[in-house]
């Protein structure tokens, strides 16, 4: 008997500490559920929350309310180390009918995040040059630059892989230019000989999300030197050229970058390099990823044919004016009255 309460009792005082070390985060959806778990991320339009077996990606409109739980310990707290917490996707999202692949990530090391990511950078080589590319899924798919490719179709991939001793090239031939738009400087390409060969892609990120003074990173081959990062910061997010806006920042873009992506903290790509002054440090620039995820959402409207002259790049003008006299409506405007 005696020994039958001992154990109700530490029972009981074992699910009480439960209770407080563990009370959970709650959503409250319109028609009534309730979920409890922890959330993990807020972004514009989902909530995730991880209820212990899953991770679920619960729709703003679809939520009445919801709260975070206030955590009450005796234990003592440690402080969290940046530097242990590594770029582990939550829940990668693919938008609908589409090729690339969002996440939320969270911020870490540079370090970490080249660990994680640098595998999505490959070399692009044609006749005329060389240039960087990342890949935006498995598939195969990448984006370069329109100019690291132009007038070109034979390009070469070259892929580089971890090994055992360092990186493993892996060259692809066989590579289609699915779509271009020059006047963003982009190009989507994808490899169709990759067999076997397991390719690491890039999550895409948000420009709504980017800082200016936010420390980013670029990954390229600058001068043919191979799986190069510089870093610096995020200079200006809307400096303009020729009615574009562009990413500015202080990270070195040299020949050799342009289409290579430049990161963030959190391992994704906010912009694709395409522009440095050779001459002056510190002026780097990118196209913001907002034009990227656009022109991969309408690559139909860019789509490239070799047959066609007019595919993604030069549109026919129309025949000048063979009569330059003034026109008879502009005449009958200008009479005396």
């Amino acid at each position: 008997m005696l020994k039958s309460r001992i154990i109700r009792c530490l029972s009981v005082a074992l699910l009480s500490c439960c209770c407080v070390l563990c009370r959970a985060d709650t959503i409250v959806l319109e028609e009534g559920q309730s979920l409890t778990g922890d959330i993990l991320a807020e972004k514009d339009e989902f909530i995730y929350m991880d209820i212990g077996v899953d991770i679920l990606r619960i729709p703003k409109e679809k939520v009445l309310e919801y709260e975070y739980a206030v955590v009450e310990s005796s234990l003592p707290t440690e402080d969290v180390d940046a530097n242990t917490l590594g770029p582990e996707p939550i829940e990668p999202w693919q938008p609908p009918g589409q090729l690339y692949r969002t996440a939320s990530l969270q911020k870490t090391t540079i370090e970490k995040c080249v660990e994680a990511f640098s595998e999505a950078v490959v070399k692009v080589s044609s006749p005329a040059g060389m240039g960087s590319g990342f890949f935006i899924n498995e598939q195969g798919y990448l984006i370069t630059n329109y100019h690291v490719i132009e007038r070109e179709t034979k390009i070469e991939i070259t892929v580089f892989q971890k090994a055992e001793d360092g990186f493993e090239k892996k060259k692809f031939k066989k590579v289609k230019i699915e779509a271009i738009n020059p006047f963003i400087d982009l190009a989507l390409l994808k490899v169709e000989d990759l067999g076997d060969t397991v390719v690491t892609y890039a999550y895409l990120g948000d420009i709504e999300n980017i800082r200016v003074g936010e420390e980013v990173f670029a990954i390229g081959n600058p001068l043919g030197l191979e799986r190069t990062v510089t870093n610096g910061v995020i200079s200006t997010k809307n400096r303009a050229f020729e009615g574009l806006v562009y990413l500015q920042t202080n990270a070195d873009i040299n020949p050799g970058n342009s289409g290579g992506p430049l990161f963030n903290l959190a391992g994704e790509v906010i912009g694709v390099t395409n522009m440095g002054y050779i001459f002056f440090g510190g002026l780097g620039f990118a196209i913001p990823i907002n034009y990227v995820k656009h022109f991969i959402e309408n690559r139909d409207a860019f789509v490239y044919d070799k047959d066609n002259p007019n595919t993604g790049y030069r549109y026919l003008q129309p025949d000048r004016r063979h009569n330059k006299a003034e026109p008879e409506f502009l005449k009958e405007k200008t009479k005396p009255r």
